[in-house]
């Protein structure tokens, strides 16, 4: 609307004569409106490039707080404010509340805070800033919060160590907002900040959220994921684990070269130029290193088109002879290299800073991977995962937990639990036994397992040897468990053999080695290698089996880490690689019918 008390202005911009007064102050004006804009722009350019005298002291206390003296950072950081002024002040502020949060101070934290702009506040003091207020809002139960404290801050901006808690923190935040496949995206973006044990416990974090989701559910969203996105190898290993197809091939191809070997035949067979095999051929694991040898031998020989060079290389069973051994292959030549054989060998091989030559070590150990390097293993604790992933394909979730008191009865038992958990089943009852006692016989848990059976145990679990299975089976009949899915570990055949004693153990499903089962390409019957080789015989099948399919992963490598379909028919199983360098079987299930282990119809999928 138009102000009709204005005075009348011209096209030029100068008032009308009847005005002289205002034309004169308009005048005026005119010169000044320049004047002040030449010395406001001075004034920012001042403000914007003179240093603060507080910088220097600011970064000395930021460094403090890197170093972990929390409590000296913070009152010296909020000393610094209270003489600061403007922006500096607030990121002052921002700074030495997050140092008392470190402190363990989060009342005067929230004070601090309280008396600032985030508005003001911008760079790593800002994402600082995100993270207290995104971990207050989780201590306060208020995970409603997260996202807005974290809005406007970017967590590269932080120092390296801090910088996995800006998304661990959203991810957190989203959980409890119930979206699982983003909070797991989350912590994939945090993975590659933590280390050790830490960053162990966040991967089984994002399992168990890709857990939550059903089989569909996964594989569309995992499908869904751009190219070099950090959850696709999350969310492809838990299709692996599920024996699900993945939509495209894991995001580890740049870290292997076959530029070296000769051209893929037909059926993807690329073997190395030149194998070196590390194995404890002396020392306390020269008896189970036998059968891996010969296994993976007769693997090498069965092939009838050009091997490579192959040598053995002693590690005699420890640390410092495996990464010995490891350097003496690589000096050599050999371009790679499979073993070493036991857990700890493992660990030390993989801690080295610089592995030239890819592997293929063949156990688990503590440290994971590198790039460019896989781990193969027979370990309880896939028995474990498999026997819940069968369980719950099946609708069974709540479970009677029996394990052992030996190192491979607990492991089963600990990733059972875990994994079982994870996808949304229950434990109703553990019960623990021991070995027998003088006169061999084992402790009655006839009760704990009625206990169980009242609870809604609707299936059994078994971590124990053939001969506690067959004592344990009569007190399972006797609590109602004999019509109950019963699944065990692949330790139930130790201790076995004898169809006439066995036969109380018909109708329990374990994970076998296909071998013996139904054959593998290139290896003749079991039965046969078996009469001609003592290592093929009893517990050593399964470590033969094992050998063989250690030079297969070898001479198929690219096959495995090139193709989403990539997958070996081993004699151990079915072969396939997890993301994150791990070999993961798919092992054939088998059943006890009349006293003999007997292979299930599709492999018990």
């Amino acid at each position: 609307m138009p102000n009709n008390d204005a005075p009348a202005r011209r096209l030029d911009g100068a008032l009308p004569q009847r005005a002289p007064a205002l034309r004169t102050s308009w005048l005026r004006m005119r010169w000044l409106v320049p004047a002040l804009a030449v010395l406001l722009a001075a004034g920012c350019a001042s403000v914007a490039t003179a240093p603060s005298a507080a910088a220097p002291e600011h970064a000395a206390a930021l460094a403090q707080l890197e170093q972990g003296q929390s409590r000296e950072a913070a009152q010296r950081l909020e000393a610094l404010a209270t003489a600061a002024r403007g922006t500096q002040r607030h990121a002052l502020l921002a700074d030495a509340a997050f140092a008392w949060h470190e402190a363990g101070d989060d009342a005067r934290a929230r004070s601090l805070v309280a008396q600032l702009d985030a508005r003001r506040v911008a760079g790593a003091s800002r994402a600082r800033l995100g993270v207290l207020q995104a971990e207050l809002a989780l201590a306060a139960q208020q995970p409603g919060g997260v996202a807005a404290a974290l809005a406007g801050s970017d967590p590269a901006t932080l120092p390296a160590p801090l910088q996995a808690r800006w998304p661990l923190a959203q991810a957190r935040g989203l959980e409890a907002g119930g979206d699982s496949f983003a909070a797991a995206g989350a912590r994939a973006r945090a993975d590659a900040g933590l280390q050790g044990e830490a960053r162990r416990g966040h991967r089984g974090e994002s399992e168990r959220l890709l857990s939550a989701l059903d089989n569909a559910t996964l594989a569309a969203r995992a499908a869904a994921l751009p190219a070099g996105d950090p959850l696709y190898n999350f969310a492809g290993r838990a299709l692996v684990r599920r024996g699900l197809p993945l939509p495209r091939p894991f995001d580890t191809a740049g870290a292997w070269n076959f530029g070296q070997r000769a051209p893929a035949a037909a059926d993807g067979f690329r073997p190395p130029n030149k194998l070196a095999v590390l194995l404890p051929l002396s020392g306390q694991l020269a008896v189970a290193a036998g059968p891996v040898r010969d296994g993976l031998l007769a693997g090498y020989y069965a092939e009838r088109r050009t091997r490579p060079a192959i040598s053995f290389f002693d590690t005699g069973g420890t640390p410092a002879g495996a990464t010995a051994a490891y350097a003496r292959a690589a000096a050599e030549g050999y371009d790679f290299v499979i073993g070493p054989l036991g857990r700890d060998e493992v660990s030390a091989v993989f801690a080295q800073p610089d592995l030239p030559v890819p592997s293929l070590a063949l156990n688990r150990g503590t440290v994971a991977p590198p790039p460019g390097h896989l781990a193969f293993s027979l370990a309880p604790e896939d028995d474990g995962i498999a026997a819940a992933d069968y369980l719950l394909a099946r609708e069974h979730r709540k479970v009677l937990v029996i394990g052992g008191s030996d190192d491979n009865g607990r492991r089963a038992v600990d990733a059972f639990r875990a994994r079982i958990g994870e996808r949304g089943g229950q434990v109703a009852g553990v019960v623990s036994v021991g070995e027998p006692d003088a006169e061999g016989k084992f402790a009655d848990v006839s009760a704990q397992l009625a206990q169980a059976a009242a609870n809604g145990a609707d299936s059994v679990f078994l971590a124990v040897r053939g001969p506690q299975a067959r004592a344990l089976v009569p007190q399972l009949a006797m609590a109602g468990f004999s019509s109950r899915t019963r699944v065990a570990a692949s330790q139930l055949v130790s201790g076995t053999g004898k169809a006439s004693e066995d036969v109380v153990l018909d109708g329990i499903v374990f994970p076998g080695e296909a071998w013996p089962a139904r054959g593998v390409a290139g290896l003749p019957p079991h039965s046969q290698v078996a009469e001609m080789l003592p290592t093929a015989r009893g517990g050593g099948a399964r470590l033969f089996a094992f050998g063989h399919d250690a030079w297969l992963i070898g001479a198929f490598l690219e096959r495995l880490v090139i193709y989403k379909d990539g997958e070996l028919a081993g004699a151990t199983g079915t072969l396939r690689l997890d993301g994150f360098g791990n070999v993961v079987r798919q092992p054939q299930w088998s059943i006890f019918s009349g006293g003999v282990p007997v292979p299930m119809a599709g492999g018990g999928r």
